[in-house]
């Protein structure tokens, strides 16, 4: 809304129309985009299809507009400009210089922290569901456990998920594979007195064969992947036809165990 920009002139909004919206509540998750990126109209290729009052629109967020109007047209393009922005900003993140102002706002944790109390409070990272707009809100993703979750603030929870698309997160990590935090074995195991909950208990042997097997499978092509609380001497081990079979047997028993324990 026109209104909730805080000016005395419209010279004044159409100057800092960018900045506003940055700074403003509910916008936490969007960085800046850089005027010669929205000035490049090859970086807007086939949005002028998808954005009602598209030029009104770009004239706005690039700090030209220029159009004497009623205050229902303005409301409507300043519901435009705020569209194409999210959409242009879906394109500007994966870029190089997206990436790193992003990357810098998701070391402040500025998108929030993991709601999983075995994360740690490890920073989270918006992402969408969807690439194109109006099917789904955007959700927050946690590197750590590798699962999303809801924003906390209902200003946060309507935004459109297309404005951030489903490939930002992974291109982060691809670009800066140090940020990519190490995987956990830590889990809740449910106790009732002390003792484990036979169905959770059960539940977690089959986990813990399927990762076995994962390692067994990834050891076969020479690739080595460890988790955190695994020791170094672990990584030392030899495949051959008499251990698969064995490993077989194993993972085929324990696989049945587990049903049966499940009710299955």
């Amino acid at each position: 809304m026109m209104e909730d920009f805080n000016s005395e002139t419209d010279s004044d909004y159409t100057s800092y129309w960018r900045d506003w919206f940055v700074s403003s509540r509910g916008n936490e998750y969007f960085c800046e985009i850089d005027e010669d990126y929205l000035t490049d109209r090859f970086n807007l290729t086939g949005l002028n299809t998808e954005v009602p009052y598209y030029q009104y629109a770009l004239d706005l967020v690039t700090d030209v507009f220029d159009l004497d109007a009623d205050d229902d047209l303005r409301e409507q393009i300043e519901k435009s400009a705020r569209h194409l922005y999210g959409l242009v900003h879906a394109r500007y993140i994966v870029t190089t210089r997206g990436l790193a102002k992003m990357l810098e706002k998701y070391k402040k944790c500025d998108f929030g922290k993991c709601p999983r109390v075995i994360c740690d409070g490890h920073p989270l990272l918006p992402m969408g569901q969807a690439d194109l707009p109006n099917m789904t809100t955007v959700k927050l993703y946690c590197p750590k456990c590798e699962d999303i979750y809801n924003p906390k603030s209902s200003r946060h929870a309507s935004i459109d998920g297309a404005y951030f698309g489903t490939s930002f997160h992974s291109i982060l990590f691809q670009v800066y594979p140090a940020l990519n935090p190490e995987k956990s074995l830590r889990r809740y195991e449910p106790r009732i007195y002390g003792f484990k909950v036979h169905a959770a208990a059960a539940l977690a042997r089959w986990q813990d064969n399927q990762r076995d097997e994962l390692h067994y499978r990834l050891g076969e092509f020479d690739m080595s992947y460890r988790f955190i609380e695994e020791s170094e001497s672990e990584d030392d081990v030899e495949f051959d036809e008499g251990a698969s079979e064995v490993r077989t047997e194993r993972v085929t028993g324990d696989a049945a165990s587990g049903r049966m324990d499940l009710g299955n």
